[in-house]
């Protein structure tokens, strides 16, 4: 009786790990089920323009200030950010909502940020946020950062963002394309 018990425990042990062993067989290719575009905009206070900040350094190395971005690739800066959303590229377009989080110059040697942040809406299109971290190789065209969560019309949302630097004038304003891609999983 016992050795009979074994077999069976046996067989649909291997016949589990068998099915879950070989996960290609079980995927089917996702599509995303929403996607968005946005822009955000991003204006570094410099110490002389306070009223159109909306970004500011608060953490910097000891041979940097609060006011200029660090030497070569800004390594140690931290920066926090409430930048206006838009729809399209023109910064003096309605916003949509707040980019709000910070930012982590990390790297010595290459241009690369650590992100963590929140698209907050405040439009009649959408409510709540979305969540976001990951790495940003500055100097690849385009780079992919998690979409880790959010609440009211994305709870729970998962995904992955495609970031482009849209535009930039010197170490003061940059503006980012966002395409979202959400996904359902089952």
């Amino acid at each position: 009786m016992g050795a009979k018990r074994f077999l069976s425990a046996l067989f649909v042990f291997l016949f589990l790990l068998g099915s879950s062993a070989m996960p290609g067989k079980n995927l089917r290719a996702r599509r995303p089920c929403k996607r968005m575009v946005f822009y955000f905009h991003d204006i570094i206070y410099n110490g002389k323009n306070s009223k159109n900040a909306t970004a500011a350094i608060v953490g910097a190395p000891a041979w940097g200030n609060m006011t200029i971005l660090a030497g070569q690739n800004h390594f140690g800066n931290m920066v926090v950010f409430d930048d206006p959303i838009t729809l399209d590229n023109n910064l003096h377009s309605a916003p949509v909502g707040r980019a709000q989080g910070f930012y982590l110059y990390d790297k010595r040697d290459i241009f690369t940020a650590w992100l963590g942040f929140s698209f907050v809406f405040n439009s009649t299109e959408h409510k709540g946020s979305i969540n976001f971290a990951g790495a940003d190789p500055l100097m690849n065209k385009k780079r992919d950062i998690s979409v880790i969560g959010g609440t009211g019309d994305f709870f729970m949302t998962r995904g992955v963002a495609t970031l482009m630097t849209d535009a930039f004038e010197g170490e003061v304003y940059f503006r980012l394309r966002v395409d979202i891609k959400l996904y359902e999983y089952l």
